[in-house]
């Protein structure tokens, strides 16, 4: 497992994307120091995540402790999708051109300063610093969000890329079970303002500790790449690009847009996401509709979609690896979300306390996990492209949809009800699962390359 057993994969202090053209005689190899940088990653997405749904779960506490508008609390939200679709091009460059210890640093520095903000934001007239902090930590996820793919693959041999995708996912959907549990545990209702205020200053001083203790250990042990490529198809995409003419990001830009199929499962998938953003970040407001006090109910309702969706993609991770099946598991996994949000509606619509909890696991155990399936479908259409590009655009599909999604159901539950709300995301559903139809499920570029013999000297 010595680096010094073969030529480097990365030349000392440069990062993965900087291979020398004897790349080819460096042999395959895996390091046991890919688990502790997964982990790391989990632990930098995780506290990002975290802070996404923090004030839209608890919205009713939140504006009126503000003193302002639901729809202003719903852009706390919101602002992490809105500033995804301007900036995760430059981010995805970064990430693709510097490799991933630069894009993982970023990400924690921004992290930890907009949490720092938030902690001198818990007076009631300071829900402007407050959203000044959420916006930076918003930014902060440019660097992480569409990385899993691409730490999979340079650190991980192939039959573990899936799973280790899903477990990079994973961190993200633990942070958001931490965003739906944590807020309305320690932020409660109640008549004095004083004591809610040390409430959020409590909340916001924990989350800005834990990201600088992160901030810390990425930096330094957080590393870009292992001295020796873990498979073939990494090797075979490191040469390609190495002896392209030093191919611009906008032109992988040009060729992933250009491939249809990537097109249709770019925009299911954006779909999909959308559905799940519009859920989440109007849960507190479709839960209390039924159930009104139901502030903690909300957060239990959305911790049971996030366990849901972590089982989800750590199972789908491993029966991609096990199968690679990919677009039959598409296919199903729409099927049984578009199923589980029609299931959802019905049980909060009858008020079935009980079942709302069993349905919203089961739509985030299929909703969630296509996270996984759809980077990974996404990475096997657009090899030798980067898995950072596609991840990227992937993301911005869903960011998109998401800020139109929850804005149209905003508008929907305000003018008509909760009812109307979860039925166009049903129907949201269905349009995404039938784009996905159409893909051609037989294009697998990469696992293609992997299962080849190892000529490197031969490649283009």
């Amino acid at each position: 497992m010595d680096s010094e057993k073969c030529k480097p994969f990365v030349k000392s202090g440069a990062d993965d994307e900087k291979h020398d053209d004897n790349a080819f005689n460096v042999e395959c190899k895996t390091y046991k120091k890919r688990w502790l940088i997964l982990a790391l990653f989990c632990m930098c997405s995780a506290c990002n995540a975290s802070h996404w749904i923090q004030y839209a779960i608890i919205t009713n506490i939140v504006s009126r402790y503000y003193n302002v508008d639901s729809v202003l609390v719903d852009w706390t939200s919101i602002i992490f999708m809105a500033t995804y679709i301007p900036l995760v091009f430059p981010a995805s460059w970064v990430l693709q051109k510097k490799g991933l210890r630069v894009a993982v640093i970023m990400g924690a520095v921004l992290l930890a300063i907009g949490s720092w903000i938030k902690v001198f934001s818990a007076h009631r007239d300071r829900f402007d610093v407050a959203f000044t902090g959420q916006t930076i930590v918003s930014i902060s996820q440019m660097f992480t969000l569409g990385a899993p793919a691409r730490l999979a693959a340079v650190w991980f041999p192939h039959h573990q890329v899936s799973s280790a995708t899903a477990i990079g996912v994973f961190g993200n959907q633990i942070g958001i079970a931490i965003g739906f549990l944590i807020p309305p545990m320690i932020v409660q209702e109640s008549n004095d303002n004083h004591q809610i205020g040390k409430q959020f200053h409590m909340l916001y001083l924990g989350t800005a500790i834990a990201s600088t203790v992160i901030f810390l250990l990425i930096l330094m042990l957080f590393e870009a790449a292992p001295a020796c490529p873990p498979s073939i198809a990494q090797k075979l995409a490191v040469i390609k690009k190495n002896r392209a003419d030093e191919k611009s990001f906008y032109t992988s830009l040009k060729h992933l847009i250009c491939n249809f199929d990537f097109d249709l499962l770019l925009t299911s998938y954006g779909f999909n996401i959308g559905a799940f953003y519009a859920y989440s970040t109007l849960l507190n407001q479709l839960i209390t509709a039924h159930f009104p006090m139901g502030n903690e109910f909300a957060g239990r309702v959305g911790l049971t979609l996030i366990i849901g969706g972590v089982l989800g993609s750590l199972l789908w991770g491993i029966v991609l690896d096990k199968t690679q099946i990919y677009k039959g598991t598409t296919v199903l996994i729409y099927c049984l979300s578009t199923l589980g949000m029609a299931a959802f509606t019905y049980t909060l619509q009858q008020e079935w306390q009980a079942m709302v909890y069993v349905t919203s696991a089961f739509l985030g155990f299929f909703m969630n996990g296509y996270l996984t399936v759809g980077y990974e479908f996404g990475a096997e259409l657009t090899y030798p492209e980067s898995e950072a590009t596609s991840s990227g655009l992937l993301n911005a599909s869903g960011e998109l949809c998401g800020v139109i999604a929850v804005l149209v159901a905003e508008i929907i539950l305000k003018r008509f009800s909760a009812l109307a709300t979860n039925i166009s995301l049903v129907i949201m559903l269905l349009i995404g699962l039938f784009l996905c139809l159409f893909i051609d499920g037989k294009k697998l570029k990469r696992l293609e390359a992997s299962q080849q013999p190892d000529r490197s000297n031969s490649v283009l």
